[in-house]
């Protein structure tokens, strides 16, 4: 077992060595920290070694880690429910999974009692696997546009979950789409949509995702020594 900090510093100079392969600015790269499987001691932690981000998969502990360190940005990327939707508006989070309408709808009517707008990124099922959640590519357009009609969602990006592999290499055709993607979305200028954060890579091919544009990679077990 490495120690956090070498496990973070391995990490940050593969991510700025990805940025220096494809050109690259290394700041414009945010990294997520997967925090499910660790306690609130080894965030705290992590935040003193200058972790600003974390992803949790489940409402429960994404609330109870972000009461225990406040001054991080938290970040829900698991499936949400819409009965959870009371618990993450509000807090700030950037969700990383609307992934279909009835989430969107709830999230709208929470969003408009609290009279805030939501930052949320939509989840594209990239590789059309019918056990992962997220939007069909060829429908996030039409999903897209009718999003301005509920007008407290601020779609601020895209995200995907490559098939897994111990070949980051099998990713890439996954993350080059979504690229794509995005760059035609943009030009459709829609009403709040801007898609400016791609959320892609994980730990088995994050550099895969950097080199194909990803501006947030979601990473547990490089940094914390956990599957």
């Amino acid at each position: 077992m490495h120690s956090l900090e070498t496990n973070l510093n391995n990490v940050r100079q593969r991510i700025i060595s990805a940025c220096t392969q494809s050109g690259r600015d290394p700041k414009s790269v945010t990294l997520v920290a997967v925090s499910k499987t660790v306690n609130v001691e080894t965030v705290q932690e992590a935040f003193k070694l200058g972790i600003t981000d974390f992803g949790e998969n489940r409402v429960k502990e994404l609330v109870h880690k972000r009461e225990m360190v406040p001054e991080a940005r938290w970040h829900m990327i698991g499936r949400l429910q819409t009965n959870k939707v009371k618990d993450v508006v509000g807090t700030g989070c950037l969700i990383h999974s609307l992934d279909r309408w009835n989430l969107a709808e709830a999230l709208q009517k929470r969003a408009e009692k609290l009279d805030l707008t939501v930052p949320v990124l939509l989840q594209v099922n990239v590789a059309g696997e019918k056990q992962k959640a997220g939007v069909q590519a060829d429908e996030v357009l039409p999903f897209l546009q009718s999003i301005d009609q509920l007008y407290r969602i601020r779609v601020m990006g895209l995200m995907t979950m490559a098939p897994l592999s111990d070949d980051a290499e099998a990713s890439r055709p996954v993350f080059r789409e979504l690229a794509q993607l995005r760059k035609r979305l943009q030009q459709s200028q829609i009403p709040n949509v801007t898609l400016q954060y791609l959320s892609m890579g994980m730990s088995q091919d994050f550099e895969v995702a950097i080199q194909e544009g990803a501006d947030l990679v979601r990473i547990g077990s490089s940094i914390f020594n956990a599957s």
